[in-house]
């Protein structure tokens, strides 16, 4: 079965050219190319690159930085309208640190009857202890805010039904995996290590690495408000219970001079302010449940040009 790659590339000529060299070597010449150029200015990708290489593929031009995961949804998007079923799709970072040879243990886990999407669940990683550190914590309050566990990033293999479920979702503009959690397709994870950079460096800081986690937080924005409701509900009624504790002890006098307008006071001001955020989170529920649908064809409004490639 033929293999699309399909991936993000962003002022990265280097490292995606030497990226294309070694999926030539660990995946064969048959690997077929998709490389979103997401709107580079000084190193553009141009589909000499990949012909160089010894594949076959495309470069789609991108009229704009539309950013990393939309950058993906645009190229699953793409082999959703222009392949068949007889492909499978692999999407994975254009800089080396998702390796070749690792596609293959995707892929045969993908082989599986009982998958549709096997994602990469990292063994090790070659990062910072800054980085590390962010990454427990941002785990931690994902499944607290919305109950579910992710633990991969976006390099993963699909099945080619599953890559048009997704092409299918304004989910996946927002955040990729978080996407594949909530598509209710079968997923599998493989244990795989990360590799380092080929060139260059990382363009996302950590401003950026934030704002990616709350892109995942976004994607199950209905099963964080219920969460957060809960919690003020909660904190409300304990609030209404200590005011009728301290009414009690002013009434039994147990209360010192001022204690009790006090405690009230704050107790009340407690409960006003959980109660207007429940009710805020109640209207954005209602908002986000009648959002708006995906239009087919979305994606062609951000291309610019598609650029092919062949072997010569």
């Amino acid at each position: 079965m033929r293999k699309i790659v399909v991936m993000p590339v962003y002022e990265d000529l280097e490292a995606s050219s030497k990226l294309f060299v070694e999926l030539a070597r660990a995946q064969g010449a048959e690997t077929y190319i998709v490389a979103v150029d997401d709107g580079s200015v000084r190193q553009p990708l141009d589909a000499s690159a990949i012909e160089a290489a010894g594949l076959e593929g495309v470069v789609i031009k991108l009229r704009r930085n539309v950013g990393h995961q939309r950058a993906i949804a645009i190229g699953l998007s793409y082999v959703a309208e222009h392949f068949g079923d007889d492909v499978v799709v692999v999407a994975m970072d254009s800089d080396g640190e998702d390796t070749p040879h690792s596609i293959t243990e995707l892929l045969d886990r993908l082989a599986l009857p009982d998958a549709d999407v096997v994602v990469a669940a990292r063994r090790t990683r070659v990062e910072s202890l800054k980085f590390k550190a962010f990454y427990v914590v941002y785990k931690f309050l994902f499944s607290l805010l919305s109950g579910r566990k992710i633990s991969f990033g976006n390099f993963m293999a699909a099945k080619m039904p599953a890559v048009r479920r997704l092409a299918a979702m304004q989910e996946l503009w927002t955040h990729v995996a978080a996407a594949v959690l909530g598509s209710k397709l079968r997923v599998q994870a493989c244990a795989l290590d990360r590799g380092p950079r080929y060139a260059g460096r990382s363009k996302m800081n950590f401003v950026g690495l934030a704002l990616h986690g709350f892109r995942a937080l976004m994607v199950f924005a209905e099963d964080v408000l219920v969460r957060v409701g809960i919690a003020c509900i909660i904190v409300a009624g304990m609030a209404v219970a200590g005011g009728v504790l301290a009414m009690l002890l002013k009434a039994f006098g147990f209360a010192t001079p001022g204690w009790f307008s006090l405690a009230f006071g704050i107790l009340v001001l407690v409960f006003l302010q959980t109660a207007a955020l429940t009710l805020i989170i109640l209207m954005l529920s209602g908002m986000i449940r009648s959002g708006g649908v995906l239009v087919a064809g979305t994606y062609r409004d951000f291309i610019d040009e598609v650029l092919h490639a062949r072997r010569g």
